[in-house]
């Protein structure tokens, strides 16, 4: 069982910077592919970053936040990172992060775990 805190949500003015954390629980956190999602109002879930198991040393991200926002880990505080930066209005949208055991995957059914959503909103 692997239980996912994010933080670090919030309200930004177009063109700033967040950066997301994700804690998870246990003590198999390296052995879990880590992703990144985001639901806006009315729209469905989409991914947005992932990165791989162990050290992650394999990263992906959906075309429009390439170069914008950077996925990390820290296994060593069993943490997940994803850095925005020049944020725009449609990243407006709850974000979620997810684990999946091992293999990593851009497909919001694949993964078993969820945490319970941090609120990102940018304004115009």
């Amino acid at each position: 069982q692997v239980q996912l805190v994010e933080s670090g949500g919030g309200l930004v003015q177009a063109g700033g910077s967040l950066r997301l954390s994700c804690a998870a629980s246990g003590r198999t956190f390296s052995s879990y592919a880590m992703g990144w999602f985001r639901q806006a109002p009315g729209k469905e879930r989409e991914f947005v970053a992932g990165i791989s198991w162990g050290g992650g040393s394999r990263t992906d991200y959906t075309d429009s936040v390439k170069g914008r926002f950077t996925i990390s880990r820290d296994n060593a505080k069993n943490t997940v990172y994803l850095q925005m930066n020049s944020l725009k209005p449609e990243d407006t949208a709850v974000y979620y992060c997810a684990a999946r055991f091992a293999r990593m995957s851009d497909s919001s059914s694949e993964y078993d775990y969820w945490g319970q959503g941090t609120q990102v909103t940018v304004s115009s």
